[in-house]
């Protein structure tokens, strides 16, 4: 089966698919090159109000596919921080769905998500000590906001893999759920998050992730949006909100105003 990335609409939702079942969904370059043109597009559809990532089968994905490093290896990293660069700044919130290994180049991919829920028996590395491989600085960075700098360096010296209780108490993943309970907490979960303003939550993306100069724009996509009075008046009448707002039509959050 050729290794590639699907990717679906379903309520609103958007799910890409990593999909090299050869070698435990490990990302050719090919993969890692196909990923930012597919998020423009997903980020620019009006119908997606938040981005799924997973794995095909029982597993997330075992990292980069290590046949692609013989070549260039730093060609090879360049297109994988480009991925997690273009997966880190997708205007709508992000969810890694984690079964099983979630190593190397898939613990990238996975921290660039905003949220994380992990089903039992899933298991994190970031591998690059094993290779010889300097891991990249900007996910090295993403790494230590994650987990803190103590747990970052025994993942990158070490290179050992560690369970989901580990990563849940380390803050590199949010949720655990029991085998089997994973898809059922991820369609709750997201049905909650496109129901709630994407004003609301691309301000705070940006917020939460460092931009501190975008106070001014953010007060004034508040004034123009009327999702305050929404918001304000749906709670008053008991009634769900009807929130206009939105990225796609409103333009990418992190471009020039």
């Amino acid at each position: 089966m050729e290794p590639q990335l699907l990717h679906s609409v379903t309520d609103s939702v958007a799910t890409v698919v990593i999909r090299h079942p050869a070698k435990r969904n490990a990302m050719t370059a090919a993969m890692w090159a196909s990923l930012p043109p597919l998020l423009d597009a997903l980020a620019a559809d009006p119908d997606v109000r938040m981005l799924v990532l997973t794995g095909d089968g029982g597993t997330f994905c075992a990292g980069a596919d290590i046949s692609t490093l013989r070549g260039s290896p730093l060609e090879a990293q360049r297109l994988a921080v480009a991925a997690e660069e273009s997966l880190a700044a997708f205007p709508k919130p992000t969810l890694a769905a984690v079964r099983g290994h979630c190593v190397g180049g898939g613990a990238q991919l996975a921290a660039a998500c905003d949220l994380r829920f992990a089903e039992e028996g899933a298991r994190f590395g970031v591998t690059p000590a094993k290779l010889g491989i300097v891991y990249p600085a900007s996910a090295t960075r993403r790494l230590v906001s994650l987990v803190g700098p103590a747990t970052a360096k025994y993942l990158l010296f070490s290179g050992e893999l560690i369970d989901t209780g580990r990563a849940l108490r380390t803050g590199l993943v949010d949720e655990v759920l029991p085998e089997g309970e994973l898809d059922a907490r991820i369609a709750e979960f997201t049905r909650i998050l496109a129901s709630r303003s994407q004003l609301t939550q691309a301000a705070a993306k940006e917020f939460a992730d460092g931009r501190a100069d975008r106070d001014a724009h953010w007060s004034e996509r508040a004034r123009e949006s009327g999702d305050t009075a929404e918001g304000v008046a749906a709670f008053l009448e008991r009634r769900p909100p009807r929130f206009t707002w939105s990225v796609s039509t409103s333009g990418r959050s992190g471009s020039a105003t």
